[in-house]
């Protein structure tokens, strides 16, 4: 998967050693913690073999390195214009 969001406004992990996410800041409104949430977006692009393998019904698997964290939301975005 390659990964990029329009609009970043920093790179997570690459001074890390990763290759780097790029995150865009947001705040939103959240049931829990009202409005004003803030919260940091990315998006993955499916490379043409993931997106056949997701077409066939593979799941998409969300790995959180380390043992604690933060609540997080997957969704799936716009469509692309």
């Amino acid at each position: 998967m390659t990964s990029g969001v329009a609009g970043a406004t920093r790179v997570l992990g690459k001074n890390q050693g990763y290759f780097g996410l790029p995150v865009r800041d947001e705040l939103i409104e959240e049931a829990v913690n009202g409005t004003e949430t803030p919260c940091m977006v990315t998006a993955w692009e499916p490379t043409p073999d993931e997106l056949a393998r997701l077409t066939a019904g593979a799941h998409v698997h969300v790995r959180i390195l380390g043992t604690a964290h933060p609540p997080i939301v997957v969704e799936v975005g716009n469509s692309p214009k």
